[in-house]
């Protein structure tokens, strides 16, 4: 396996994950891995649906952050364990994610577009009555609200994430029927040093391609984007650096020679 680094790793430190911090580095070490970096999520204001998940995308950071100091030194000379966070970003949060990302030693943070508009797109009646191309051009369009209104954190993750959950998922999608918008987001991110990152969960959601597409990697490249990173999603130890192999090759078929590791949020190059 030419990745050797997962970067986008939840536990039950997560709302949505209930996998032991312990069970998920133990699965790591036994891949191969030497690198994990846990980026548990924290989506600030998040518009819940149901009075029973109040809180849920809330994190308890000093608690994630004593487990994770105890298996760096249970796992030792293991394996290389990094302390990250996935910022779910939204433009009036600016304030407080600048405050939070300030006040903690983070190896790596992810931003990402969880919310669009207050509307969360994994559920249906983000769709409804009006087509996948008009949802997923309302998504895109607010990633660039968010990074116009914050840009304190390292890559931005699952760039086309809203494509999971369309109707037709990425059926009918492709970078040239968006580039207009892609462009814009990809020339910003290069301009501001901030990733991109190519997450392999697309592979749970039976899509064609990973996240994002490999027609926007080859943009993202031809634009002069060099930081990728490499995050598996995953929410349980079966899932830890799931088609890494895959990721690999769509990266050195995009040109890529190198792929981006974050420690004391400070980009490493390995090769690929």
């Amino acid at each position: 396996m030419a990745l050797k680094a997962d970067l986008h790793l939840h536990s039950s430190f997560s709302g949505d994950s209930d996998a032991p911090m312990e069970e998920m580095i133990l699965k790591g070490i036994s891949l191969g891995l030497d690198t994990m970096c846990f980026t548990e999520h924290l989506d600030m204001d998040y518009v819940y649906t149901k009075p029973d998940e109040d809180g849920m995308f809330e994190l308890n950071t000093d608690s994630y952050l004593y487990e994770l100091i105890r298996c760096k030194e249970k796992y030792a000379g293991k394996i290389r364990l990094l302390f990250g966070v996935e910022l779910g970003l939204q433009p009036h949060l600016r304030r407080e994610l600048a405050v939070y990302a300030k006040n903690h030693d983070f190896d790596f943070i992810i931003g990402s577009s969880h919310l669009c508009n207050r509307k969360d797109p994994y559920f249906p009646d983000f769709y409804e009555g009006r087509s996948d191309e008009e949802a997923y051009r309302e998504y895109f369009a607010s990633i660039l609200d968010n990074l116009k209104a914050f840009e304190n954190f390292d890559v931005y993750g699952h760039l086309d994430y809203v494509v999971r959950y369309g109707k037709t998922k990425d059926a009918d999608y492709c970078y040239d029927k968006y580039k207009d918008i892609f462009d814009k987001i990809l020339e910003i991110l290069i301009e501001k040093e901030i990733g991109l990152e190519v997450n392999t969960g697309a592979i749970g959601y039976q899509l064609k391609e990973l996240n994002p597409c490999t027609d926007v990697l080859k943009r993202y490249k031809e634009l002069g984007g060099e930081m990728i990173t490499v995050g598996s999603d995953a929410h349980a130890p079966a899932n830890i650096a799931r088609g890494f192999d895959r990721a690999a090759e769509i990266l050195t078929g995009c040109g890529f020679r190198y792929y981006t590791v974050f420690e004391k949020r400070s980009p490493e190059f390995h090769r690929l």
